[in-house]
């Protein structure tokens, strides 16, 4: 009985220590990965900024602008792109709406963000764009990939329409969360005029004509939670600059915005929550699951190995059998 047991048990620490590495290695991989139909948004504000006030053409200080990001999966859109890619797919429908201290739009740009599921490598599909414009995304926007490492990526600048790298500067702690600090600049570039213009009857067409260009640069900050990938909190040191032609009124340039970008109290609070909650599982499939099956299958073989030492432990001395006496014969 006790052998048959003993099997019993080995077959079971096999079986768990060989579960160990496959949730680790196997599943994790594949179970891993952003849902089609994630929403998001995002508040973030720059107080005490500069703002160009396009009825004067002057720059002018204010008390606060407000960037409202948002980000919604568009289901449709990504099982059309998974048919060909052969992959699952995620595709974030975009929107980045600036508003003034008065409430009134500075800007809005959308775009279309189409990227693995599993890895955030981008995904190249018809509908990839920046506020209109195709583009063809390298490296990663929004999101790290899942077990994110300390080094460098590659991050796309949808303001320029270029990748470069974002650096990990170290860890941190941020709001009790470990987190990797990664910073990226990019230095002054021409880039597009919004499509949608922040004063009725201008656009891109009609401020080309007069020669003025639109100049960018920022310093971009992200604090990054390792398992999940995703920003617990993120800043920009962020300029915008008009240069040069006539609209301008012979001025070299003038300040179109310029600010310290920082989230909102509120969505910091919100966001770390929600990366605790999914760090957690991120953590069952990748340490909680793998080590303690293991552990598991060590006690089991420790414990039919004993079982199987006792089965073949030799016994003691039999017993004395009592006989009855015989009678002796004459």
């Amino acid at each position: 009985m006790r052998r048959k047991a003993g099997l019993i048990l080995l077959a079971l620490a096999v079986f768990f220590a060989a579960l160990s590495p496959l949730v680790r290695w196997y599943a994790f991989p594949r179970l891993a990965k952003i849902p089609a139909n994630q929403y998001q948004d995002m508040v973030l504000e720059a107080k005490d900024a500069t703002l160009l006030d396009y009825g004067t053409m002057k720059a002018r200080k204010v008390s606060k602008v407000t960037i409202v990001q948002t980000l919604k999966g568009n289901v449709e859109a990504s099982e059309k792109i998974e048919r060909t890619a052969g992959k699952d797919v995620v595709v974030w429908d975009g929107l980045s709406y600036v508003v003034g201290p008065d409430g009134k739009m500075v800007s809005k740009i959308p775009e279309r963000y189409i990227f693995d599921a599993h890895t955030q490598e981008p995904v190249h599909a018809t509908g990839e764009m920046v506020d209109g414009d195709p583009v063809k995304r390298q490296g990663i926007e929004f999101k790290w990939p899942f077990l994110t490492e300390k080094r460098d990526y590659e991050y796309f600048d949808a303001q320029a329409r270029v990748t470069a790298p974002i650096h990990y500067k170290g860890t941190q702690t941020f709001r009790g969360v470990d987190v990797y600090y990664f910073e990226q600049t990019i230095p002054w570039t021409k880039v597009r005029f919004p499509r949608t213009m922040p004063v009725e009857g201008i656009t891109p067409e009609s401020v080309a004509k007069t020669g003025t260009t639109r100049w960018y640069t920022t310093v971009r900050k992200f604090w990054v939670e390792p398992l999940t990938g995703a920003p617990v909190y993120g800043e920009e040191i962020h300029k915008e600059e008009l240069r040069g032609g006539t609209l301008l009124g012979g001025r070299e340039k003038v300040t179109a915005f310029a600010g310290h970008v920082k989230m909102r109290e509120d969505y910091i609070d919100h966001t770390v929550d929600l990366v605790k909650s999914n760090r957690t599982l991120v953590l069952l499939m990748t340490s909680y699951l793998p080590w303690g099956f293991l552990i598991l299958g060590l006690l089991l073989l420790s414990l039919s190995l004993y079982l199987e030492a006792r089965g073949r432990r030799p016994g003691g001395p039999e017993p004395t059998r009592n006989t009855d006496p015989e009678p002796v014969s004459a």
